[in-house]
């Protein structure tokens, strides 16, 4: 929703650049405009906020359908919670309600000075980020690349493009939780069954092929 709205803002020349959270935006660019830069990324990490480490039968809460894959295969045991709302709203959420963590991203909270809520990192053999975890994105009217080009990280560029065509040719909008994150060396890319009955992950060079892989696979448990 809110990069629907900075969208629309950039198309009727209201901004000239709008600054988004890599990961919330969908796998295919809007029409007339393009993402001119992507500064260095941050931690692309999921971070367990309460706790340092995952424990059976512990409430978690989050809303992401990827981090519940994820949890739930790794400890069917765990109950995941729906938790909505802004960084803040989440931590206090996780008290009210006594839940014993939260999962939130750790470059979200490394960039609001909340890191001493962190209890863990996970790793992404862990928990696989969701494609373009960590990145912020600026955003301009295709023509206009030039007013941000200063910031761009060619590397992040590489990166993020490699996971938002592997979740765009995977379906980046169908039900099942998909995930995808290249290291800088590889890409990795999960699709998973959304209680996390079955997890299947691929790597690869070629985000075709890896996309490929997983769709077959994923059909294959159907």
């Amino acid at each position: 929703m809110f990069v629907k709205e900075l969208e629309e803002a950039l198309l009727d020349g209201k901004i000239d650049v709008a600054v988004h959270s890599a990961k919330d935006m969908t796998s295919v660019d809007t029409a007339r405009l393009t993402v001119g830069a992507y500064p260095a990324r941050e931690d692309p990490r999921d971070a367990l906020c309460g706790v340092a480490e995952v424990r059976s039968g512990m409430r978690i809460g989050t809303a992401s359908v990827r981090r519940r894959a994820q949890l739930l295969a790794l400890d069917p045991t765990l109950s995941i919670e729906p938790v909505r709302g802004n960084v803040d709203t989440r931590l206090r959420k996780r008290r009210e309600r006594h839940l014993d963590a939260v999962m939130l991203a750790a470059c979200g909270l490394d960039r609001l000075g909340l890191a001493s809520e962190i209890g863990a990192r996970l790793a992404v053999e862990v928990v696989l980020p969701e494609a373009g975890q960590g990145a912020l994105a600026l955003q301009v009217r295709q023509g206009e690349e030039a007013l941000v080009a200063a910031a761009e990280d060619a590397d992040t560029r590489v990166r993020v493009e490699s996971e938002r065509r592997c979740v765009a040719l995977i379906g980046g909008g169908c039900l099942a939780p998909v995930a995808a994150h290249h290291d800088g060396k590889v890409l990795t890319a999960l699709i998973a069954h959304e209680d996390g009955l079955w997890v299947e992950r691929r790597v690869g060079n070629d985000p075709a092929e890896v996309a490929a892989e997983l769709v077959a696979l994923a059909a294959a448990h159907e």
